[in-house]
């Protein structure tokens, strides 16, 4: 196989962490997500935004309809080649999109669900294209915010992923810029979700944030519920980490610390 017909290959080894090549999952029904008609309600006045990862194989057709059905305006936002070009470009379509949904739904502000890419792209945003004043929550599942040490993420780069290389946790002068003093400037509030068995985002404690405990919380799902497998792609569609999903959001501040989700086998 040449190296131009390999970036397929390596999206899926660098995502499924060598578990082999993830299945698209089919999407929530557009009658429930991303509804021109959608309007906040006062118990739930902030759209939420769901941003997927590289290569745009996250599913969200768990999150999307369930927020859906309890209340909230749900919006996906696809960017950047499927999130493999460059970064900072994504976090700029992302403002753009925030924008016109703001404009859509007559809210003040959104909360953004990300996962890996999508929970760490938005922290961009946030702080150095005026998404502080736009957002109220990110929650991120499985973020890569600090990078990661697999070297399957170096391969991709090479593949063209120009995503890939920047999420680098070594030599990534994006990750040096993004992270380089307050890592979660207010007054948005952080909740990163993350799950030990992550192969992807390596080390998996890579994912969480450096803040105050008044606006970060950082979770390893195997703390309330040590059954729960969800690896970085399942992380998306596990019902342990909806659960923290709806608790971040449907509070003040970030998720709560103490919070005790029901556990699945």
């Amino acid at each position: 196989m040449t190296l131009r017909r390999a970036p397929a290959l390596l999206a899926a080894l660098v995502l499924a962490g060598c578990g082999g090549a993830p299945k698209r999952a089919a999407p929530a029904p557009a009658t429930v997500i991303d509804s021109s008609s959608c309007r906040p309600q006062k118990q739930h006045p902030n759209p939420v935004v769901l941003v997927h990862g590289t290569f745009a194989v996250t599913s969200w057709a768990t999150i999307g309809p369930a927020l859906a059905r309890r209340g909230y305006c749900v919006f996906t936002f696809s960017y950047g080649d499927a999130g493999t070009a460059d970064i900072v470009a994504s976090a700029r379509a992302l403002r753009a999109f925030v924008a016109r949904v703001l404009a859509r739904t007559h809210a003040q502000r959104v909360s953004i669900v990300g996962h890996s890419e999508g929970g760490m792209m938005p922290r961009y945003y946030i702080r150095f294209l005026g998404g502080a004043a736009k957002v109220e929550d990110l929650v991120g599942l499985a973020p890569s915010n600090h990078g990661t040490d697999n070297p399957l993420a170096l391969a991709g780069a090479f593949a063209g992923c120009t995503a890939c290389g920047q999420q680098l946790a070594w030599g990534s002068r994006f990750l040096a810029v993004l992270n380089a003093g307050d890592e979660t400037p207010g007054p948005v509030d952080y909740t990163a979700l993350q799950t030990s068995y992550d192969a992807v985002v390596v080390p998996y404690t890579s994912a969480f944030l450096d803040g105050p405990v008044a606006r970060v919380t950082n979770v390893v799902l195997q703390t309330a519920c040590p059954s729960d497998v969800s690896g970085h792609l399942g992380i998306a569609t596990d019902p342990v980490a909806l659960q923290w999903v709806e608790n971040a959001l449907n509070r003040p501040g970030p998720a709560d610390p103490s919070f005790q989700p029901g556990c699945e086998s």
